[in-house]
């Protein structure tokens, strides 16, 4: 994607906390040139040698997985927060923009179909998100679960390579940086107020 100098983040540890806290991601391949989507949850994981690996499911039903090629790179797309900015928020005559923060992310894919693999993928993600019960793929049912199991794909992404675009108006000076923080916090709502926060970890002002 476009990245512009003032945006591009290097610091992999922060992109590795964002698409870890936006784990809900667009995976898209292409067949005959034409890009195919799907949006699935994703667990993140890192490989013995530190490369980034993702980790999720589909239903067998979706034709998305019968795409993937080990010779053909798919893109996992992460999005966070956005906000619009308005150009009166500056103390000199400019135009307005739009904050936001988004991840790309390429790799090879692998398909998943069933066995250890695959349940170990749900365990992990029910285990994240049922954290305060007891609901766990290990106690249900051993022909349930595997029948609940054969309606599903896993699949692996192997990243190849990352491009974390974090547009945070990092070209303004402080005084506008200030200023833009303050209106996204007088506007108060989620998007404007997450903007904010990260804008305020992004920059000590």
């Amino acid at each position: 994607m476009y990245i512009s100098r003032f945006h591009r983040e290097g610091d992999l540890s922060k992109v590795a906390d964002f698409v870890r806290e936006h784990d809900f991601a667009t995976l898209v391949a292409a067949e005959n040139n034409i890009p195919i989507a799907s949006h699935l949850l994703v667990d993140f994981q890192t490989d013995t040698d530190g490369t980034w690996l993702f980790s999720g499911h589909m239903a067998r039903a979706n034709s998305l997985w019968q795409k993937f090629d080990a010779n053909k790179e798919v893109l996992l797309v992460f999005g966070g927060p956005n906000t619009y900015i308005s150009a009166t928020w500056y103390n000199h005559l400019n135009v307005p923009t739009w904050n936001y923060i988004a991840v790309h992310v390429y790799g090879i894919p692998r398909v998943i179909d069933g066995g250890d693999e695959l349940r170990d993928i749900l365990s992990r993600l029910i285990k994240r998100y049922e954290t305060n019960s007891d609901y766990r793929i290990e106690n249900l049912p051993s022909d349930f679960a595997e029948k609940q199991m054969q309606g599903v794909m896993g699949f692996q992404v192997k990243a190849t390579r990352v491009e974390g675009n974090f547009k945070l108006s990092q070209n303004r000076d402080d005084e506008d940086y200030v200023h833009v923080i303050q209106h996204l916090k007088e506007r108060g709502d989620e998007q404007s107020l997450a903007i904010a926060e990260q804008m305020m970890k992004n920059r000590k002002v």
